[in-house]
């Protein structure tokens, strides 16, 4: 399939159809991408049974009660397949060298800690400072913001302010995702769409590494999904939701955000839109209500179309609908010019901010979010 692909393209971006500098042109890797998305589809479909065996023999499951939608116990150790298909796959086809070292480190380390979670049950500072330590390693392994753009003259180099904001970046998507996982199917659906558009502006950009790890991603929770949606056999616990958005986060960082052109810091952002703007909801949320930002509510995104009357699965596929529009409007952002990027980038904030006020995601009404889902974690929780 074209074999290891861990260069960029010849001046880091050149035109589309320009040969790579090993010799592979644009339809080899799109062709890479696609046998790496399959070997990943193939290895988490086959993993799954294994990780519900593993997730009942170590005590991984999560029991019914009254915050919850399932009336049975459950395996949690989904996320298992998804990072061991993932693993085989990256060690398959992708060269590792920095940064794609810190990508793989990082998000086995931040698995780790929420495979512990899913198991032993840790405290959300423990939690947090697993999450800070998988963000330092994938740091040390090269992922990191060195510049921002500066709207008015060039870019701006960080400097030391790097390496904080990157660790910021980090957790904070990766609880951003742990958070919206909150019925079946949701948040590895959510995160399958944010990878498969990741992988086709970064290839369309030339980053034929970045691609291929955001094709493998969406692979491996793809042969997860069938699994997992409703009604699911296994979740995929905080192991799974934390890697998701840890790795989308640092493929966000050694990718998308490496342009200087300005529009580019708002690309990850749009394309991760549904986790970012439901954590921000519940910030505004709860400081409102002037509780605890760490306190779980029943406001979050799929809580309010539970209480408007959609069923579990159609919430679940309104939200992958709109994930796919974010996605939609990502890509059209790369290929536009920078008037017309904020002219559409303008529109999208208003609608997300009629949106959420029409869903009642900053200002509920009392008593209407009648349904519950309790499977979301980490320090900001559902």
């Amino acid at each position: 399939m074209g074999g290891r692909i861990g260069v960029l393209w010849a001046a880091a971006g050149g035109r589309r159809g320009q040969r790579l500098k090993e010799g592979h042109t644009v339809i080899e890797h799109w062709l890479t991408c696609a046998g790496g998305a399959a070997v990943a589809f193939a290895a988490a479909y086959i993993c799954v049974p294994l990780a519900k065996a593993l997730a009942f023999r170590v005590g991984a499951i999560d029991q019914p009660d009254a915050r919850k939608v399932h009336s049975r116990p459950m395996p949690r150790l989904g996320g298992a397949a998804i990072v061991a298909a993932f693993t085989l796959a990256v060690l398959l086809l992708v060269d590792l060298r920095p940064p794609y070292t810190g990508v793989l480190l990082g998000g086995l380390l931040v698995f780790a800690v929420g495979a512990l979670d899913d198991v032993l049950g840790l405290s959300p500072r423990v939690k947090l400072a697993g999450q800070l330590a998988a963000a330092a390693a994938a740091v040390a392994g090269g992922v990191n913001v060195s510049f921002i753009s500066n709207p008015f003259d060039g870019i701006f180099y960080l400097g030391k302010l790097g390496v904080p904001l990157t660790v910021l970046w980090l957790v904070g998507i990766t609880n951003a995702v742990n958070l919206i996982d909150g019925l079946d199917g949701l948040a590895a659906g959510v995160s399958g769409i944010a990878a498969l558009t990741m992988g086709i502006i970064a290839l369309d950009q030339g980053q034929a590494a970045v691609a291929c790890l955001a094709f493998i991603l969406a692979g491996a929770v793809a042969g997860f999904l069938p699994f997992n949606f409703h009604p699911a056999r296994i979740f995929m616990g905080d192991a799974g939701a934390l890697f998701l958005g840890f790795t989308l986060a640092c493929l966000a960082v050694v990718g998308l955000a490496k342009s200087a052109a300005l529009i580019s810091l708002f690309i990850p952002i749009v394309i991760l839109g549904i986790p970012v703007m439901d954590t921000l909801c519940a910030i505004v949320r709860r400081v409102n209500k002037k509780a605890p930002i760490f306190r779980p509510d029943r406001d979050h995104l799929h809580h309010r179309l539970l209480a408007l009357g959609y069923s579990h699965r159609g919430s679940v596929l309104v939200i992958y609908g709109v994930s796919v529009f974010f996605g939609a409007v990502a890509i059209v952002l790369t290929r536009v010019s920078s008037p017309q990027a904020t002219l559409i980038l303008s529109l999208l904030l208003l609608l997300i901010v009629l949106g959420a006020g029409r869903v009642g995601m900053v200002n509920p009404r009392p008593g209407a979010a009648r349904a519950l889902s309790g499977r979301g974690g980490g320090p900001l929780r559902t």
